[in-house]
């Protein structure tokens, strides 16, 4: 019996296929794309239900014949595109400004007590203030221009900048820092080998919810003052009461909500690979 038991084990296992890992992640990844399906086909269905039943008039509920029609030719028309490309770039422009100074004031909150003393109390009350409540100052000193738009929306990047690299850098082990005074690590050493690799989650935590909250500002913002942008075109047609117009550009809005949430996460996948979540 021993004997069979040292043949049997000296025998090659079988090797699995070489697409079996791919293969796992991808059957994964279309059992959860399928599962995240069952909600807004549910939606739809019960949508198309209620315009055949007549629950609401067409003015109030649109069908998704008609919405789509209307998204065809807004885009065959580059309308729509016009649109968004004008919203992308307040966007892109607030997020430089906001991003930027969110990171420097993050920074400067977590490495230094003296601006944590006399910085962050100040901060706390003003970071509590919506951006709703900006808009009449900003108007005053800005006027209803292309500058209030972007200031607006800069100030919205700011805090959940500013909130998650303080946070990521103060949440640093101590003993990672004293690790880099044993080795003799100067200050700009310290910060690039030790506390920016540290800080890098909370940082793209950070930035990620900044983008978000710019997407979000911007169509409050263009709801509010604006003649182009998508927020406009929900406006536009509102006031032509196309309420067409206005799912279409609802659905334009989520489009690219959800395209720059995915696209940050696979840069942050690719920078951050050494990380592991446990579930």
């Amino acid at each position: 019996m021993s004997s069979l038991s040292t043949t049997l084990g000296s025998l090659p296992l079988p090797a699995s296929p070489a697409g079996a890992p791919w293969l796992a992640r991808l059957a994964r990844h279309a059992g959860f794309a399928a599962l995240g399906a069952v909600l807004p086909l549910t939606l739809f269905a019960l949508w198309q239900y209620a315009v055949d039943r007549q629950w609401l008039a067409e003015q109030i509920l649109p069908p998704p014949a008609l919405v789509w029609q209307s998204l065809v030719e807004l885009w065959d028309s580059g309308e729509l595109v016009e649109h968004l490309t004008i919203s992308l770039a307040r966007v892109a422009w607030s997020f430089a400004i906001g991003g930027s100074a969110g990171l420097v004031l993050g920074a400067a909150l977590g490495l230094s007590r003296s601006a944590r003393a006399y910085v962050y109390p100040s901060f706390s009350v003003v970071a509590q203030f919506p951006v709703v409540g900006w808009i009449p100052l900003l108007i005053i000193f800005l006027g209803i221009d292309e500058a209030l738009k972007v200031a607006a929306i800069a100030i919205a990047v700011v805090v959940p900048v500013t909130v998650n690299t303080y946070q990521g850098i103060t949440n640093i082990p101590r003993a990672w820092v004293e690790v880099g005074r044993v080795y003799g690590f100067s200050l700009p050493q310290t910060l690039a080998r030790v506390v920016l690799p540290a800080a890098a989650p909370g940082l793209f935590t950070g930035l990620r919810q900044g983008v978000m909250q710019a997407w979000l500002t911007l169509v409050f913002v263009e709801l509010l003052a604006s003649s182009e942008g998508i927020g406009y075109l929900m406006v536009w047609g509102r006031q032509l009461l196309q309420l067409d117009l206005v799912v279409v550009a609802m659905i334009a809005i989520g489009a690219v909500g959800l395209a720059l949430e995915l696209s940050l996460r696979f840069i942050e996948s690719r920078v951050l690979g050494w990380r592991r979540s446990a579930f």
